[in-house]
């Protein structure tokens, strides 16, 4: 049987005169000079890197958290067999930590003429576009003694979507929507503006609904009932001030004011709504306006992708004016922000007036549910002073609320988790009592 590879190179030293294997300048001399003739014949056979082909293919955009697939061909269109080692490079947080290793290199043999297919599996930890890389190719001889290396530039980006975690509430909201549509058995008593219906009053129902000129042609009260409004205008406003840059958990506070908007933009699509989203600091970051319900989710999740905390001070004063812009008829504008008492005392309680005399305005803001474990501590001299420090916390939070109440704003204090499903819940109830 023939011997490849080192064990030739072995063979072939075994096989030297007894005399010069012997310890002599001489022994020496005709061992490297074998050495080098099999390194200089086994560089000579590795295939060359510079004429291979490279292409890609795959998934162009994944959710954070799920993984995608890109494909690398690689062709040979040489003489020499390939035997190479191929590192596929991306960003570090193109995988989870400890994975880069096994994910990004791929052992691949591929015959003159023909091509194979790599795959480099990611599963990215940030949001954003991941880029590619360099991709580096370690061509190896039959001996595996010397190789050729180079790099190869070859594009190709994947867009890291918003997870979008919340869409589990989705069902049950739009259960209760539909209740609110009058589309189930379920009768709403809500004061909308787009009459429905009569019906007999009943014990609790409210005094304003009564149709006087129906209960006058008929023996017994009659009260009107409505359907919730439709077509209404929805501007959901991301702060991606330095207060969204604050971690809760794992992820900014921004990541959880997103998921909270990605809900409430898929429900009030359904509801039949019309939802624009604004992103702003000291600028505007982002701005979707004008799309048809179908591409509302999609442009939102899209452009979110891209956005990332600003380490400034959100200019209160550009903000309400890019709203009152955006939004020049009524609207239900929901500022997704923070709760700190002096970005909201210094800049926008002296702002409000302006919105709320044109628009129903929410303000929703991430809570850290560490907050509320630290003040529910006990045992320690420690854990005494952190308890209090939490509850001083609790307390400014709870007193800025009030004052945001005051001016006729709605507030939705919720932590990460429960943030999507209250603010989809304020929605609701206040499409379902006319006051969109």
């Amino acid at each position: 049987m023939a011997l490849t590879g080192r064990a030739a190179l072995l063979a072939a030293l075994g096989s030297l005169p007894v005399g010069l294997l012997e310890p002599s300048w001489t022994g020496l001399l005709a061992v490297n000079g074998t050495l080098g003739l099999a390194c200089a014949v086994d560089y000579a056979l590795a295939a060359p890197v510079r004429t291979l082909r490279l292409a890609r293919s795959g998934d162009t955009s994944v959710r954070l958290g799920e993984s995608a697939d890109v494909h690398l061909t690689l062709t040979n269109p040489g003489t020499r067999r390939l035997r190479a080692r191929v590192r596929d490079a991306w960003p570090p947080s193109s995988w989870q930590a400890g994975t880069e290793t096994a994910a990004s290199r791929h052992e691949v043999t591929v015959p003159a003429g023909e091509r194979r297919r790599l795959t480099t599996r990611l599963r990215p930890t940030r949001r954003g576009d991941r880029r590619a890389d360099r991709v580096t190719i370690r061509s190896y001889g039959p001996l595996g003694l010397l190789t050729r290396q180079g790099s190869h530039t070859v594009p190709w980006t994947v867009r890291v979507l918003p997870p979008f975690t919340s869409r589990k509430h989705l069902p049950s909201r739009l259960a209760r929507l539909r209740e609110l549509d009058g589309r189930t058995s379920v009768l709403t008593r809500g004061e909308g503006t787009e009459f429905d219906s009569l019906r007999d009053y009943v014990p609790g129902d409210d005094t304003r609904s009564i149709d006087w000129r129906a209960t006058a042609r008929r023996q017994g009260v009659a009260v009107r009932t409505w359907r919730p409004e439709r077509d209404r205008h929805i501007l959901i406003c991301l702060d991606t001030g330095r207060t969204s840059a604050g971690r809760v958990g794992d992820a900014p506070r921004l990541d959880s004011a997103m998921d909270a908007a990605l809900l409430l933009a898929a429900l009030a699509t359904r509801a039949g709504d019309r939802v624009d989203l604004l992103a702003h600091d000291r600028r505007t970051r982002a701005l979707v306006q004008g799309r048809a319900a179908a591409d509302v989710l999609p442009a939102f999740v899209t452009t979110m992708a891209g956005l990332e905390p600003e380490l400034v001070e959100t200019d209160s004063r550009t903000l309400v004016s890019t709203i009152l812009r955006s939004a020049p008829r009524r609207s239900l504008v929901v500022l997704l922000t923070s709760l700190d008492a002096a970005p909201v005392e210094e800049g926008l309680l002296p702002l409000l007036p302006r919105l709320t005399q044109r628009h129903t305005v929410v303000v929703a803001s991430v809570a850290d549910p560490h907050i509320a474990s630290m003040a529910a501590s006990r045992g320690s001299v420690d854990a005494v002073y952190e308890a209090a420090a939490a509850t001083q916390t609790q307390s400014q939070r709870r007193r800025t609320a009030d004052q945001l109440s005051r001016h006729g704003v709605h507030v939705v204090d919720a932590t990460p988790d429960a943030l999507a499903p209250s603010l989809a819940d304020t929605y609701l109830a206040l499409k379902a009592a006319g006051r969109l």
